[in-house]
């Protein structure tokens, strides 16, 4: 890795995440690659999902923080495959996640199992129960689901797996 490519990680880390500003879009795994090439930063970034309305949002943010850390020449592209899923999230952003009472995805066969009608087995980012229930698929944004816990009563989003 560059210098330049290793400014431009730590520039890019510092940007929150529009709609969870727990989380940063590497965390996320929004900043797909960031790589120089003939002195010019070329940096790909690929939405949550197609339909994200935050994605100009982010991409306003990359080049702003991109100028302001005065790392041009640089080109910031939109990548739609291979497709965002939630395994690009980092082991730190699931914990940042879970930190801000949101329950980061569970392996992928937890949401291919409730398309056959199978309960989800989600745990409850506040007290840990494994006992929850699905209120609504779509929570607060639409990659998330909306559950409550049966034993704390709380509420919580569960960032589903894509």
């Amino acid at each position: 890795m560059t210098l330049l490519e290793s400014k431009a990680w730590s520039v890019l880390s510092e940007i929150e995440d529009p709609e969870i500003p727990v989380i940063s879009v590497v965390d996320l795994g929004i900043v797909r690659t960031v790589v120089e090439e003939e002195g010019i930063l070329k940096v790909a970034i690929t939405p949550t999902y197609s339909g994200c309305p935050a994605t100009q949002v982010i991409e306003d943010s990359v080049v702003d923080a991109l100028k302001a850390a005065h790392l041009e020449p640089f080109e910031v592209k939109t990548v739609l495959s291979p497709s965002w899923s939630t395994s690009m999230i980092s082991e730190s952003g699931k914990f940042k996640l879970k930190e801000y009472g949101i329950a980061p995805p569970a392996d992928d066969s937890t949401d291919k199992m409730a398309l056959m009608g199978e309960e989800r087995q989600i745990t409850c980012p506040n007290c840990g129960s494994k006992d929850t229930k699905m209120v609504s698929q779509f929570g607060s944004t639409p990659c998330k689901a909306h559950f409550k816990c049966k034993d704390c009563l709380e509420p919580f989003d569960y960032f589903k797996c894509l």
